[in-house]
């Protein structure tokens, strides 16, 4: 076996990827978010969340290896690296991105061949959406939120896919932040002014409620709550930056916008 024998991962999107690869016997700990694959939570050992992580069980697994995600689990990342962990934290956030931190995991744990595969794979469905949602007579304006109290808008890997789906993101300066907190509406009824075809809720780690989203104050003006266009996807298809979001996210995201086509051309 080329590379790390023993790895933990911190997030849901390095496990989706090596089990996607065959190299699940590499895995000895994830996070307790995990839930692609669902195989993983039965097989392997819950050791963290997004922000804390039970270091002390983590060493205990032995890793040579440990994978995380972004800045958020820089404690997480400097508490392992003082024991003497080896520890990769990416920080991909675009759908290029994604893509490649796919080849790189893959080469990291000497899976070249596999990941590169894999990961064109991933992008000729990505291509194959986006032509046929180049057929569309119209574009759709999206506003996606993926918190409530406080609103906020979609990350940039959201709004990349929406436009990939025949959509248009209505916040698409604020999907640059890398951030939730510089993704927070000061002011929703900047929603309204915008005023969006459709609405899409991944209220990560609750369920959407549209009725409470339709019955905010002056929302009522905006055509997805007048046209009843107000959808989830839930959270681990969309959130996570890895295979999920580019294939059944990606996914639900164009039945949406098509559906939405469907009903103007009535």
């Amino acid at each position: 076996m080329i590379g790390p024998r023993r790895i933990v991962c911190l997030t849901e999107e390095p496990t989706e990827v090596l089990y996607a690869l065959g190299e699940q016997d590499r895995i000895v700990g994830i996070s307790g978010f995990t839930v692609r694959p669902a195989i993983a939570r039965k097989q392997k050992p819950k050791v963290s969340a997004f922000t804390s992580a039970k270091i002390d069980e983590i060493l205990k697994l032995r890793p040579d290896f440990v994978v995380g995600f972004s800045d958020i689990q820089a404690d997480i990342a400097a508490a392992l690296i003082r024991h003497g962990v080896e520890v990769w934290i990416s920080n991909h956030r675009s759908v290029a991105e994604i893509l490649d931190y796919i080849r790189r995991l893959g080469a990291l744990v000497g899976a070249v061949g596999k990941a590169n595969a894999y990961a064109d794979g991933l992008q000729r469905g990505l291509e194959a959406i986006e032509r046929e949602a180049a057929s569309l007579s119209q574009r759709p304006k999206v506003y996606f939120e993926e918190w409530d109290e406080p609103p906020i808008t979609g990350i940039r890997w959201v709004a990349e896919l929406i436009r990939i789906a025949g959509g248009d993101d209505i916040f698409p300066e604020r999907a640059l932040e890398p951030l939730a907190k510089a993704r927070i509406l000061e002011d929703s009824d900047e929603v309204i002014r915008r005023a969006p075809d459709i609405i899409i809720g991944s209220w990560c780690g609750k369920k959407f409620r549209p009725e409470k989203v339709a019955a905010r104050p002056g929302w009522d003006a905006i055509p997805a709550v007048r046209d009843g266009q107000l959808h989830e996807i839930k959270s681990p298809l969309i959130l996570q930056p890895g295979p999920a979001a580019l294939s059944d996210g990606v996914a639900e995201l164009a039945r949406i916008v098509r559906e939405w086509a469907a009903r103007r051309t009535l």
